[in-house]
């Protein structure tokens, strides 16, 4: 593995959220990093995630303009995984051997498809590791980060 982590979807989400000012903080710490050094990476489905969320569900939408500014100076730049056959069996795998969610296990296949060792996450088990990622909720394990 690498000094490279991989950023889930609530980190980003956490970052339009006001009502949360120290989760909103720390998310647009890890994010800052990521594009400053280019350690953090993430999936097309992460940037799928994030755009249905935040163009439906964020208390004030994104307009389209908006998420498609954000889509290409913040979201396109981070995304290094991309779908193939391989990545859907090894979430298989991942959802048989840890019990998560289908769409969690293809988040952990994503971060070590793209090798790193941690993965950002507010919706995993803090410190469980799964082949060598080890998930790090940053808002309980601020001590722990990179």
């Amino acid at each position: 593995m690498s000094d490279k982590f991989f950023i889930d979807t609530n980190i980003f989400v956490h970052c339009f959220d006001d009502l949360q000012p120290e989760k909103k903080a720390m998310s647009l710490s890890i994010i800052i990093d990521a594009l400053k050094t280019g350690n953090g990476i993430i999936s097309w489905q992460i940037i799928q995630e994030f755009l249905n969320v935040s163009t439906r569900k964020f208390l004030v939408p994104l307009k389209p303009d908006d998420a498609k500014v954000y889509l290409q100076k913040v979201l396109n730049p981070l995304c290094e995984v991309f779908p193939d056959l391989d990545l859907y069996q090894k979430a298989i795998d991942i959802q048989n051997n840890t019990g998560y969610s289908f769409y969690d296990s293809l988040v952990i296949a994503g971060a070590l498809r793209g090798e790193c060792n941690i993965l950002y996450s507010e919706d995993l088990k803090n410190g469980h590791q799964v082949d060598g990622v080890k998930v790090i909720n940053p808002f309980v394990s601020k001590s722990s980060l990179h």
